[in-house]
């Protein structure tokens, strides 16, 4: 492990802004990664306004057919304005997929289907093993035999990482795998089973949707009702200040200590590290809120990707709670098919650690992504059997929200460690960072967390609300004058507050 840390900087995700988006060498010395235009659509840019504004426009005079052939064209010009010719990668899982399924579904055997469903996996995962991890398995395998005195020759590929491959490559692998245990139907529809694997407000950075979900919707008539219209607007609007407000006003915050480590000292690293930890929830779940609320405009019901994380009491609360669809389709499409928590406690921490350092590597081709991932695994396997004690105590008794906040917190703590472990792009650092803190307590630390404080604290105190309502949506359960002053106050946030450069979405890079 050591060996293989030490093999090359990770191409991590960035705290700094705008984040760039850049083709990689695999770490051969003197080659230079070709920079790449970052996507042009993104959701915080006017351009995506307008580009919304004119899709939904001629969307609500359409048809239902003719409406999933219009946003199926959108959803491609989407994803061009970002590179045009990564098109065709998406076009080349559509067609194996939808022809994979359906010879799926036509074969005799079950030995015919599963050979079907080779094709499905060679296919995606050799893509994404290509594009994503290339560099990561050459390097490392060459540290590797270096390290046993055989001198290996390090074949070198720079390629540019398409921009959701990760995300699109789990949604449409699902669809065969559920397929295969015959509990789907093959879509028939080409134009419809394109407009899933493409949907264009989820295709960049999830949520990663089942097709028994999103198919049928697609399927059927859509019509969004005045229920739908008011949650996507409560949704889209809480979705920015998310991104605009807490997100990308933290980001320098976050940036100091990962991007230099040894320059900051006493309080500026919990400080920067709790900066971090809000960071990237506002920047996903504002992600994942915004592509909700406009699909719910357009009568589309996307999975909730996101349920108050930081409120967690465990590990496997957390993960209830934090990517819930990513974290459901390492459970469905990994856990279980090795086992799950069948065949002992012994097999079961396997199962569980297996999964979620492969979960950790889907993150980013990088050791520390693996470290983060095994840092979980560790904590789902100490808090395995106190999870009943610990979910009893919450349920039972009076005061439930009291009694999660008791055991939230120091979880919570040992949150924000685990992301140290995903934004440090170097692990040998991490002594450097427990060697400063021990620094005296500075002004410009005070400042700062007084900054960071005051930019989550209305985000937590809004959350506190929904988990004692039992609902994300307890906003419009208020008063019509109380509501509107809450959105009133969140618009001006947005346009007086909020970052409004070009900063990307940190989950695009993965």
């Amino acid at each position: 492990m050591p060996l293989a840390l030490a093999a090359r900087p990770s191409r991590r995700p960035s705290l700094s802004l705008p984040v760039a988006f850049a083709a990689r060498s695999s770490g051969c010395g003197d080659a230079e990664p070709a920079v790449l235009r970052p996507p042009r659509v993104l959701f915080n840019s006017l351009e995506f306004v307008l580009f919304f504004v004119v899709v939904y426009g001629v969307y609500l005079l359409l048809r239902r057919r003719a409406q999933n052939a219009w946003l199926l064209l959108a959803s491609y010009a989407f994803y061009a304005a970002w590179d045009w010719r990564f098109l065709s990668l998406i076009w080349l899982s559509t067609v194996v997929d939808y022809t994979v399924a359906r010879r799926i579904e036509r074969a005799s055997t079950r030995w015919l289907r599963l050979r079907w469903l080779s094709v499905s996996l060679v296919v995606n995962l050799g893509l994404l093993a290509t594009f994503k991890y290339f560099g990561f398995f050459a390097e490392t395998a060459a540290a590797l035999a270096s390290s046993l005195g055989v001198p290996l020759s390090q074949p070198t590929l720079s390629l540019v990482l398409p921009v959701g491959i990760s995300f699109y490559t789990f949604q449409t692998l699902s669809y065969t795998i559920d397929v295969c245990r015959g509990e789907l139907k093959a879509c028939e529809s080409p134009l419809n089973f394109a407009l899933f694997v493409a949907f264009f407000p989820q295709l960049v950075a999830g949520p990663i949707e089942r097709a028994e979900v999103l198919l049928p919707q697609i399927e059927n008539d859509r019509r969004p009702g005045l229920r739908q219209l008011r949650e996507g607007l409560w949704l889209v609007l809480s979705g920015y200040f998310l991104k605009m407000v807490l997100a990308d006003n933290l980001a320098p915050y976050s940036a100091r200590v990962f991007e230099s480590p040894g320059a900051v000292h006493g309080t500026e690293i919990p400080v920067s590290l709790l900066a971090a930890t809000f960071q990237i929830f506002g920047d996903f779940a504002g992600y994942s809120a915004i592509a909700r609320g406009i699909s719910k405009w357009m009568g589309f019901e996307l999975s909730p990707n996101f349920r108050r994380p930081y409120l967690a009491v465990s590990p496997s609360d957390f993960w209830n709670r934090w990517h819930i669809t990513l974290s459901r389709w390492l459970r469905d499409y990994l856990y279980i098919p090795m086992g799950g928590n069948r065949g002992g406690a012994i097999r079961t921490l396997r199962n569980l650690s297996i999964t979620m350092l492969l979960g950790g590597l889907w993150h980013g081709d990088a050791w520390h992504f693996v470290l983060w991932g095994a840092y979980h695994a560790l904590l789902l396997c100490l808090y395995r059997p106190f999870e009943g004690m610990i979910s009893r105590f919450v349920s039972r008794g009076r005061w439930p929200l009291l009694r999660r906040l008791a055991l939230a917190g120091p979880f919570f703590v040992l949150t924000m460690v685990g992301w140290a472990l995903f934004f440090l792009p170097d692990v040998r650092l991490l002594p450097v960072l427990i060697e400063n803190i021990t620094a005296p307590f500075e002004v410009t630390g005070r400042l700062a967390a007084l900054t960071v404080v005051s930019l989550a604290a209305p985000v937590m105190l809004l959350q506190l609300l929904q988990e004692a309502a039992g609902t994300r949506y307890v906003v419009l359960r208020w008063p019509p004058v109380v509501r509107l002053v809450v959105y009133a106050a969140m618009l001006a946030a947005i346009l007086l507050a909020g970052n409004h450069g070009d900063h990307q979405f940190i989950y695009f890079q993965f």
